[in-house]
């Protein structure tokens, strides 16, 4: 039974739209759709029409029961015409002007197909170094990261997704300490993750508090020496700032490479949870383990035995993927289907916990997972092996890993991922992957902003059978996010129903490094930290997920970026996994707002300030200062944006006011009101003149006028949002010069 957020996500996301952009196949059609599609792989192996048929039906039922769901592409383009189903691609950069624009163009292709994508920036030689073709000098790796972030923002992936990338550079490369600070400022390479490649040597370097060796893609060693532990302090620093960049523990991935005369894997894809070779892709799913539990005489345990089932259907799903996709180009056809990987994994598991009694941060919440993945690892293998003895082992067994007397023969190199299951997870109404809830109740934007409340349905189920359900409580609880310490709430369910801001980030790495001893790729999971955090402790959580096995961490402190997909009360709060980056995002500005423009005397010159409503309230205030340019006019634009932010945030406006009025100036004025100490102060006399004639509005509609002056101001400028006016038969706006006469 499909959620009414399910609902909602299907349609802005996965069903099929004419070219209207109407919905014209519904969710139980999309599945059908998915399942038809996918099976029709089997004929290929000597299945008739009415056993391909019966194992359609299988994989609809899979899927329609919400037991399993593939990745993103596979749901919205199977059995259309785009037909490239997979998430997840590494393309190769090598230094190269050739090699880098060859790769920009296969990345907006992967973009254009609704794919993402990771880059190893590694081999390009450092900034300043010398390029004998042109007697020049390279610009370096950071350069041309900045190149795929522009061409990647051109792109809106398959209609429904934006692209994203994975940015990843050796830590002993010439230009890491550059590549570590890249994200400093928020709104450089958004389209960018970014992790740094570490490597043994420097862990080693790191623990004996000595320096490492930096090497050069052109030359090799160079003789410069950084001090390992400054150039983790930048990491961590940088990571406790803004959660960038993440980091990789290269060699241990290498590892586990299972086709390693293929080559080196130096690159993941946007999330981190699958390390790839160049022109690799990987096709993913997610088993719901919430669907894994069953009861015996009031008891519940995992349903192993439909759990295997779900497990052996799933991987011939997915190997069944990876036959009827239609690859963006023919090198990464060749090396799919010459490796054939898939990764199986979860979500769903912190309800599994709960539906069991288990704690997340508990050793039997630990064991559970150990438990679980592990069953999962040995019967997705074990389904591999059988998939192999019918159709053959994957085409570049001889020389992997496999390729010993005694090796068993694979179908796919590898078959265990934990993904993010963010948009997944809302189909399937449960917990997003290995992750803990992120909220008993909260408010979650997606897309265009659009905001669904959640509940977590099984709280709200032992809140009516054990009789504490109230809705204050439950109004308590959407503002607070988590239920620890709330009066009315039984303590043994505050420690089962816990929060990913109520669990210590050793637990997360914990619970990362549990399912990763059983998981052939990676894990995506992201450790969480409050405000409060300090560098130390993201310093601490580095240092244990190297020791307890993980190939990688990323971390988040609360409230440490500017926007957020999901939010709680009047902040708000990240939702675990690193597909999904979380912050406080004020609503969405309408198409058209409506307000006043008044001008006020101050000691620069006049100064125009214009307050927009929408069916909120206060939204935004712009500024204009006559003629005037330079710092005086960005000074002022920025002011006027920090407000229209803040407002629609849901600051009050009295509470500016309060951080305005009174600010002093040089040239303080006088207008017809009184006197007016700087601009600031202005602004803020124009805001509490608009409160208080609102106010005083006996009606309900916002004041449109505060002056006769300015009965010719009427809708919203196209360009910039601003108050417009009639002017000599035409329509402009006093803040950005537009006019409808040109």
């Amino acid at each position: 039974m499909l959620s009414k957020n399910a609902v909602t996500v299907l349609e802005k996301r996965y069903l099929r739209k004419d070219e209207a952009g109407k919905v014209v196949e519904t969710p139980e059609q999309m599945f059908r759709r998915v399942a038809d599609a996918i099976a029709e792989a089997e004929k290929a192996y000597g299945k008739t029409e009415t056993e391909t048929r019966s194992i359609a039906d299988e994989f609809y039922s899979l899927m329609y029961d919400l037991d399993f769901l593939p990745n993103s592409p596979t749901l919205m383009n199977a059995g259309r015409p785009l037909g490239q189903l997979s998430a997840c691609f590494v393309l190769p950069i090598e230094d190269s002007m050739d090699s880098i624009f060859e790769t920009v163009k296969h990345t907006a292709l992967i973009h254009k197909s609704g794919g993402g994508t990771g880059f190893a920036f590694s081999r390009l030689r450092p900034a300043k170094d010398v390029v004998q073709s042109t007697n020049g000098v390279s610009s370096g790796p950071i350069s041309f990261m900045e190149v795929f972030n522009a061409a990647t923002e051109a792109i809106k992936q398959g209609g429904t997704r934006r692209g994203a990338n994975m940015g990843c550079l050796r830590v002993d490369h010439p230009d890491i300490l550059d590549f570590i600070t890249c994200k400093k400022d928020n709104t450089k390479l958004n389209n960018f993750n970014i992790s740094v490649l570490l490597t043994d040597k420097f862990m080693q370097a790191l623990d004996k508090a000595e320096d490492y060796e930096l090497m050069s893609p052109r030359v090799g060693a160079t003789g410069k020496m950084f001090d390992a532990r400054k150039v983790f302090d930048l990491i961590v620093n940088m990571a406790w700032r803004n959660g960038e960049p993440g980091i990789i523990f290269i060699d241990r991935v290498n590892r586990d490479n299972p086709t390693p005369h293929l080559g080196q894997i130096e690159s993941t894809n946007p999330c981190g949870e699958q390390p790839l070779l160049p022109y690799e892709s990987c096709n993913l799913g997610s088993i719901n383990l919430s669907n894994m539990v069953y009861t015996d005489d009031g008891h519940k345990d995992i349903d192993f035995e439909k759990l295997r089932k779900t497990v052996r259907l799933a991987v011939r799903f997915l190997d069944d993927v990876i036959d009827v996709n239609e690859y963006p180009f023919n090198a990464i056809a060749d090396m799919t289907r010459g490796n054939r990987k898939i990764g199986l994994g979860v979500m769903g598991f912190a309800d599994m916990l709960i539906l069991m009694g288990t704690p997340y941060n508990s050793e039997q919440g630990i064991h559970t997972a150990e438990q679980v993945m592990s069953f999962i690892s040995q019967e997705a293998k074990k389904m591999s092996v059988e998939l192999a003895e019918e159709r053959g082992a994957f085409p570049n067994i001889r020389g992997s890993v496999y390729d010993r007397p005694d090796g068993m023969r694979v179908r796919n190199a590898t078959v265990t991922t934990i993904a993010p299951t963010g948009t997944l997870s809302i189909i399937a109404n449960c917990s997003s992957g290995v992750e803990p809830l992120f909220a008993v109740s909260y408010v979650r934007r997606v897309l265009d902003g659009t905001e669904m409340v959640e509940v977590n349905p099984h709280f709200e189920k032992v809140a009516r059978e054990r009789d504490f359900y109230k809705e204050d409580l439950m109004k308590e609880l959407a503002t607070k996010g988590s239920i620890r310490g709330v009066d009315g709430v039984p303590t043994d369910l505050q420690r089962i129903f816990v929060t990913a801001m109520d669990i210590a980030p050793s637990w997360h790495v914990k619970m990362q490094a549990a399912f990763q001893r059983f998981t052939d790729n990676a894990v995506s999971k992201t450790v969480n930290f409050p405000e409060t955090a300090t560098p130390e402790d993201v310093r601490e959580v580095y240092q244990l997920a190297y020791k307890e096995g993980c190939k990688g961490v990323t971390i988040y402190r609360d409230g440490s970026r500017d926007e957020q997909v999901l939010s709680f009360g009047s902040g708000g709060k990240q939702e675990s996994g690193a597909a999904q980056q979380v912050s406080r995002a004020p609503r969405p500005r309408p198409n058209r707002t409506f307000g006043i423009t008044e001008r006020i005397s101050t000691g620069c010159g006049n100064l125009y300030i214009t307050i927009n409503e929408d069916e909120h309230g206060l939204c935004e205030v712009f500024t204009q200062m006559g003629k005037a340019g330079g710092c005086a006019a960005s000074q002022l634009e920025a002011t006027g944006r920090l407000i229209s932010l803040s407002l629609r945030a849901g600051v009050d406006a009295k509470s500016i006011l309060k951080h305005l009025r009174g600010i002093r100036c040089p040239t303080p004025s006088w207008d017809s009101a009184g006197p007016v100490l700087s601009c600031a102060d202005a602004i803020g006399i124009v805001i509490e003149n608009y409160i208080k004639a609102k106010d005083s509005n006996s009606g309900n509609q916002p004041v449109l006028k505060l002056s006769d002056k300015l009965d010719t101001l009427i809708g919203a400028c196209p360009d910039c949002g601003g108050a417009v006016e009639h002017e000599s038969g035409c329509v402009v706006c006093r803040l950005c010069g537009f006019s409808k006469c040109g």
